[in-house]
């Protein structure tokens, strides 16, 4: 039977970034490096200066990546194991080293044969089309690739199939009439979500010195404080887009956060670094008709944060201090950002209430989690024997923070700045109202979101904080 007519006889070759996974292993091998040892950039430098097929077998050698660490696209998957049960050959040719190529092909379990680079040779575009001709020869082959690199294959091949394609791939497609696998496409709502622009209401913290400094029909403090919330949150989005990078592999392994866009591959690691770096850059430029103290705040926010990225996050404990620290920070943001004086009990009211907050966050991780008491959850210095400690330890920061409410309430300043202070005592037990449910409910794992964000979307918390709003205003009359 003619190869012509029975596709069975004609192999059809994969390759793999971009094509088989959701993402450049290249890229994500770099990153994994970098935010594991910063100072590997000179490395990496040296060995790309010896070549691209260098580059990528020290860095396959060094990223710890496994084949069940990468997005594999569903919808490729599904083809291929369709046309394997059919008795056709189905061969991974790519680019990728050959550590990551050999893991992935056994990982797949669907591939009768594999080719791949070497450290002195790059098997792609003309490359990778010679071989593929020298092996095959006037049988052919068909081929499923993604990108401009592939275009001098998809003119070698009998049959072509295009998946995900870039700019150069598509024109080819259209111009030839190819067939395309639909994969999905990034669209703002990807870019949005990697930005987690619904964390953005935790950056309304920004405007509480302002509010309890009675100042918020100035001007001038007014603007001051839009401009810091927009400064903090475009700052704040890049540090998750970075975050989400320096995290792909825990991410992937866990239930719901290998749905984001990078973590699912729909976004790749150059385009998350671009908009980091826009996101930063929109950033600075609001700064400078910013005060200069608001300035070094943002500055200390990111340099905490960038510890925290890269190491802080992974150690026992000091990560939810620091999370309460960075909601704290915002506070002292907000007062930088208008000169508003800062409160000690404030301050320190900040501290406990974040700090139940941070330790809700890691108790619902671990209740997810699960597995034996010595099991540690991926990326945190937390292990499963340390649940019920995490709870008691958080429900006692909700009342701690309660108690400092309370002596705030009855504190010298607060006779000075309301003429009626003692209408603020309900603050106290809805303090601890709000606090105790959150509890509850990450108790029977009906919490399914950051806290912070739970409390700014929850009706019953938001009636609460207008509640209290309203009791701030009843003391404040006749202020002083």
């Amino acid at each position: 039977m003619d190869a012509r007519t029975d596709t069975r006889l004609v192999p059809l070759c994969v390759d793999l970034d971009g094509t088989l996974v959701a993402a450049d292993t290249l890229w994500e091998g770099v990153a994994v490096v970098l935010f594991r040892n910063p100072l590997m950039l000179f490395a990496l430098v040296l060995w790309a200066l010896r070549g691209k097929a260098h580059l990528k077998h020290e860095v396959a050698a060094r990223s710890g990546r496994t084949g069940g660490d990468w997005p594999y696209r569903p919808e490729v998957m599904e083809r291929l194991q369709r046309e394997r049960a059919t008795g056709r050959d189905i061969v991974l040719v790519t680019g990728a080293a050959e550590r990551v190529a050999l893991d992935v092909a056994a990982h797949a379990g669907i591939f009768t044969g594999v080719l791949h680079s070497s450290p002195t040779h790059n098997l792609t575009s003309h490359r990778k089309r010679a071989e593929l001709i020298a092996r095959y020869g006037e049988a052919g082959f068909d081929y499923m690739g993604n990108s401009r690199d592939d275009v001098a294959v998809f003119d070698a091949a009998r049959t072509a199939i295009v998946v995900a394609p870039d700019r150069a791939a598509e024109t080819w497609r259209r111009r030839h009439g190819a067939e395309r696998l639909e994969t999905g496409t990034i669209g703002i709502k990807d870019t949005l979500k990697s930005i987690r622009v619904h964390q953005w209401a935790k950056n309304i913290l920004i405007a509480v010195p302002m509010a309890l400094d009675h100042d918020i029909l100035q001007q001038e403090a007014l603007i001051n404080t839009i401009v810091a919330f927009f400064a903090f949150s475009f700052l704040a989005s890049a540090v998750y887009v970075i975050n989400d990078i320096s995290d792909l592999t825990n991410d992937r392994r866990h239930p719901k956060k290998r749905f984001r866009p990078l973590a699912s591959g729909r976004m790749s690691v150059p385009t998350g670094l671009a908009l980091a770096a826009s996101l930063l850059i929109a950033s600075g430029a609001l700064t400078l008709t910013m005060p200069r103290d608001f300035i070094l705040t943002l500055g200390i926010y990111l340099a905490i944060t960038t510890a925290y990225t890269f190491f802080l996050k992974r150690k026992l404990l000091v990560d939810v201090f620091t999370l309460a620290g960075l909601y704290t920070i915002r506070i002292v943001a907000g007062a930088t950002a208008t000169g508003t004086e800062l409160s000690f009990w404030l301050l320190a009211f900040s501290i406990f209430f974040f700090l139940s907050l941070a330790l809700v966050k890691r108790y619902v991780e671990l209740d997810e989690h699960g597995g034996e008491a010595g099991a540690q959850v991926p990326g945190r210095g937390y292990m499963q024997v340390d649940f019920e400690m995490v709870g008691q330890a958080g429900v006692s920061s909700a009342f701690a923070s309660a108690l400092v409410l309370a002596l705030y309430i009855h504190s010298v300043e607060m006779q000075q700045m309301y003429s009626m202070p003692a209408a603020l005592w309900p603050l106290c037990p809805m303090v601890l109202y709000m606090l105790l449910r959150i509890w509850m409910l990450a108790r029977r794992g009906a919490l399914h979101e950051d806290p912070v964000v739970f409390i700014m979307r929850d009706w019953r918390s938001i009636a609460t904080m207008a509640a209290g709003g309203v009791l701030v205003m009843i003391g404040a009359v006749g202020i002083q």
